[in-house]
């Protein structure tokens, strides 16, 4: 049981990390699609009313992952925000200003205001989105780890993480969110909206499937555990057949967005994340953080995990609270499963007054 229980962890974290990419991705792909999919101030706001009411839930999904993390595997958690830290950084700021662009956009009626904002939730949704990808393709690569488990820091070592494989994993993760938003975007509206993004998700699914065809293959055959010949490495049964459906799913986006089957489509980028994140744990599997110095210098799941008592006890919160937070969400879905169109919001946004100052004596 105390062998198993950081197996156990490492899956469920990998669960809460997908669970967070397929909802939060399409989330990332509306914001990325403003630019291309709204014509006006009416056609932002229903793009944004698509995921107003679920987007600061899907994140939750971010700050579990992230908080099991830290109890579940101190050294993970330490080492990668040691190595990591400036695009964690990034990605930390990125959410925060888009999750501030939402409260604020509608306070005040201006149209410079609201462009100022708009402009924010894009650059933020892409940032955010293609450092992810960076981050998670390095996480596969390994960080410049010693015999002590210290990360070299050396001078250039930020644009030392943007590496060629690293990039793929940037562009294919910013591919599919939007390919995957564009998909939930003609799922949820009606009207030239909905004939927009299928037009869209038709172009950015060619580059997709490419995308993520070449990161699996590349990720499998130069990064993976198995490639690396550690003991204890991931089967081949778990690489390729998550490589495969990963690269079916976005094979079934792209064409059943081409057919009007928008429902099938947003399944099949679901899957398509899924069966990516399934692929990127797996592969790095023994490893959390792989060395690439030398192997034999990663830090493995056993090495990182947390006492067998704290596991225990996180083991028995997590069956009790996770069924709770998925039946919750589900209803959410539920209640705002209607399509939006032009015609569902009001043509004067109203404008909340500020706050009357003290009066001068």
């Amino acid at each position: 049981m105390e062998t198993a229980l950081p197996i156990v962890w490492f899956l469920l974290i990998a669960v809460l990390w997908t669970g967070f990419f397929v909802l939060e991705g399409f989330d990332f792909g509306v914001g990325m699609l403003m630019p291309f999919l709204a014509k006006d101030d009416r056609e932002r706001r229903v793009l944004l009313n698509t995921i107003g009411p679920v987007w600061d839930g899907n994140e939750v999904w971010l700050l579990t992952a992230g908080g099991a993390t830290f109890a579940a595997f101190p050294e993970w958690y330490a080492s990668l925000f040691s190595g990591l830290y400036l695009p964690l950084f990034l990605i930390l700021v990125a959410l925060i200003l888009r999750g501030v662009s939402f409260e604020y956009r509608h306070q005040r009626g201006e149209a410079a205001w609201k462009r100022g904002w708009d402009a924010c939730i894009i650059g933020a949704s892409y940032v955010a989105s293609l450092v992810f990808g960076v981050a998670f393709a390095n996480f596969v690569r390994g960080l410049p780890i010693d015999a002590t488990r210290t990360i070299h820091q050396t001078v250039g070592s930020f644009f030392g993480l943007f590496t060629p494989f690293a990039l793929l994993g940037g562009i294919t993760f910013v591919a599919l969110f939007l390919t995957h938003g564009a998909a939930f975007v003609a799922l949820k509206t009606s009207g030239d909206i909905r004939d927009r993004a299928r037009t869209l998700a038709s172009r950015t699914g060619i580059v997709t499937m490419v995308g993520m065809a070449a990161f699996v293959i590349w990720m499998n055959l130069g990064y993976s555990g198995l490639a690396r010949g550690a003991a204890g490495a991931a089967p081949a049964l778990s690489l390729w057949p998550a490589a495969l459906v990963a690269v079916l799913g976005t094979v079934v986006l792209w064409l059943m967005n081409t057919r009007g089957r928008e429902g099938w489509a947003f399944i099949g980028g679901g899957v398509a994340i899924l069966a990516l994140i399934v692929n990127i744990f797996a592969a790095m599997f023994p490893y959390v953080v792989p060395s690439t110095l030398d192997p034999a210098n990663g830090l493995t799941v056993f090495q990182a995990a947390s006492t067998p008592y704290t596991l225990t006890i996180m083991t028995i919160a997590a069956g009790v609270m996770t069924p709770i937070v998925l039946a919750y969400q589900a209803w959410t879905y539920w209640v705002f499963r209607k399509r939006l169109s032009v015609k569902d919001i009001p043509a004067d946004e109203p404008v909340v007054a500020a706050a009357p100052g003290p009066v001068a004596g």
